[in-house]
């Protein structure tokens, strides 16, 4: 197996209008004190060298990033511009996005970078430039090979993880899209991630109900007793430590997240309010399933704050350190 851990990771510029330079920038100031592994960027070096006195320095090939990084932040130029306009987001900006994202996950696959961080993208600025995913969660994925309903998003912070098994639908569309095959799925997915990632190696895996209550026998719903209790009792029987479906209103306070490593949860805002409640700042976002590592802040670009010096990268931090966590972890867990 490769050595990940000797390879600089790619972070991806995001949209150059957002907050994403402002916040990588801030987070390679802060490499020593946050302990940071090697990483460059993939982008416009001239959006980089508008951010007050931080110094950057192109590079040709990424392992040039290793020599570099405790200088100046390493830049991988791969567009050719004026810097954007912070706030304005442009069709040339979304253009050195997609290029960005492109190039990154390649890089990655090929093994030149150890990891992907990806900062964040407008997606309708994305789409007027020919992107047709949901988001980057799903390029990503199919750039690995790994078919977009594969594509498994897990939000984590400190002290929560959280896995939606349905995300970007409607939410009268999630009792249709919340199979026995959909748990299943997302369940052994979860599991092998926690292993490779995060070195547990029993995870412990909580499912939230889709009703009120988790149904309350049936009276307020009855997915739980037709659809998850049949397909948690397939995974238990194979050897998964996995609950039953729990009440969603109490399986998120101090006592319960200490009784789990993740939780599963039928549709999106379920995940997502009580992680970015708890770590609306230090949240990151990870793509599970993947032959590659893959983090993200979990914010978007921000616009109305661009430009102004105001942008907090904990998130940013947070991504690149759970990448180098789950780098490490993978060459011992492996599996």
């Amino acid at each position: 197996m490769a050595d990940w851990t000797a390879k600089p990771f790619a972070v991806t510029c995001g949209d150059p209008a957002g907050i994403g330079p402002e916040i990588i920038g801030k987070s390679w100031k802060l490499r020593r004190s946050s302990r940071l592994q090697p990483f460059f960027i993939v982008g416009n070096i001239e959006d980089f060298r508008n951010i007050g006195d931080l110094p950057v320095q192109q590079i040709d090939e990424p392992n040039q990033a290793l020599d570099i990084f405790e200088k100046a932040l390493p830049v991988f130029n791969i567009h050719t511009s004026d810097a954007a306009i912070p706030g304005e987001p442009s069709l040339d900006g979304a253009q050195c996005a997609l290029h960005a994202l492109e190039i990154a996950c390649g890089l990655t696959r090929s093994g030149d970078a150890g990891a992907i961080v990806t900062a964040p993208v407008s997606k309708s600025q994305l789409y007027k430039v020919g992107f047709r995913y949901p988001g980057q969660t799903e390029f990503v994925s199919e750039r690995c090979g790994i078919a977009r309903e594969n594509a498994v998003m897990m939000l984590a912070g400190p002290s929560l993880r959280v896995v939606p098994m349905t995300t970007h639908i409607a939410l009268k569309e999630v009792p249709n899209r919340l199979t026995r095959e959909l748990i299943i799925a997302h369940a052994k997915t979860a599991r092998k991630a926690m292993i490779r990632n995060f070195a547990i190696l029993d995870p412990r895996i909580a499912v939230a109900g889709l009703n009120p209550h988790a149904g309350e026998d049936g009276n307020l719903g009855d997915e739980e007793r037709t659809i998850m209790q049949p397909a948690i009792d397939i995974l238990r029987a194979e050897g998964m430590t996995i609950t039953d479906p729990l009440p969603a209103d109490t399986l998120f306070h101090e006592d319960a997240r200490a009784k789990y490593d993740v939780v599963l949860c039928p549709y999106h805002d379920q995940a997502l309010v009580p992680l970015k409640t708890l770590h609306f700042f230090d949240g990151i976002n990870m793509t599970l399933g993947l032959p590659i590592v893959r983090t993200s802040p979990d914010h978007g670009t921000a616009f109305g704050i661009a430009g102004q010096n105001i942008a907090d990268p904990r998130s940013m931090i947070a991504a690149l350190q759970m990448a180098a966590t789950a780098v490490s972890n993978r060459q011992k867990y492996d599996i």
